[in-house]
């Protein structure tokens, strides 16, 4: 397994992964920043104690990186089908199952390394940036920097399984376009937050919505040697 998650990864250059991840963080400080700074001065979102700005800025980053994640499953599954390159794939003396399940592998240890490094990063840029120039009225400390990534842990788990969710979209056409739409809705979902209806921050929903992703990845990884690669 560990030699053919080497491959994938040797095969399609996660490069432009990093660099879209980088660009990502930079921009999501930025409107962390503005959203904070015009909530402080309209009141259109409450943002009075240093934990809605962690839960602002843990939204933030599963909602892109599960996009993200749709991208990934859209290039190293996806495509495969449509381009038909899945077929010489399959033609190699390894089990089908063992092939799409380090595809798999890997998108989920890629996010979920690229969830939680963000919510670090993000949160890190914002709490520096603040120090200089005061966003919110109050102090974020180191303990509790420390205390909220901590408490982002569970969402970032879960947002990894979440992620897999739109391979099922995919998969029933091999459609990238149908891969990449759904993961908007799965964000529109997961990712909902309002004071009121904080479903973002309700956390059995977001295990209930990681067991449904577990389970589609399970199921397209069982069901491979029935699958019509044409």
């Amino acid at each position: 397994m560990v030699h053919l998650l080497k491959l994938e990864m040797k095969k399609f250059n996660l490069g432009w992964y990093v660099k879209g991840a980088i660009i990502a963080n930079i921009i999501l400080t930025a409107i962390v920043c503005f959203v904070i700074y015009i909530a402080q001065s309209e009141g259109d979102i409450p943002i009075s104690t240093y934990q809605d700005v962690y839960v602002l800025i843990g939204v933030s980053v599963r909602a892109t990186f599960i996009v993200f994640a749709s991208v990934l499953i859209a290039k190293l599954v996806i495509e495969e089908y449509k381009n038909k390159t899945i077929l010489i794939l399959f033609s190699y003396p390894v089990s089908r199952k063992k092939l799409i399940a380090s595809k798999l592998t890997l998108i989920a240890f890629i996010t979920l390394i690229t969830l939680m490094l963000s919510n670090i990063i993000v949160a890190g840029l914002f709490s520096i940036i603040n120090s200089y120039f005061p966003i919110v009225p109050f102090t974020l400390t180191t303990n509790q920097f420390i205390g909220e990534v901590i408490n982002m842990i569970p969402f970032v788990i879960a947002s990894t399984g979440i992620s897999l969710i739109p391979l099922y979209f995919g998969m029933r056409n091999h459609s990238v376009p149908a891969t990449i739409c759904s993961s908007l809705l799965v964000v529109a979902i997961a990712c909902y937050y309002n004071p009121e209806i904080p479903l973002a921050a309700f956390i059995p929903l977001q295990i209930g919505l990681a067991a449904v992703g577990v389970i589609i990845a399970f199921r397209g990884i069982r069901n491979i040697e029935n699958e019509d690669a044409m």
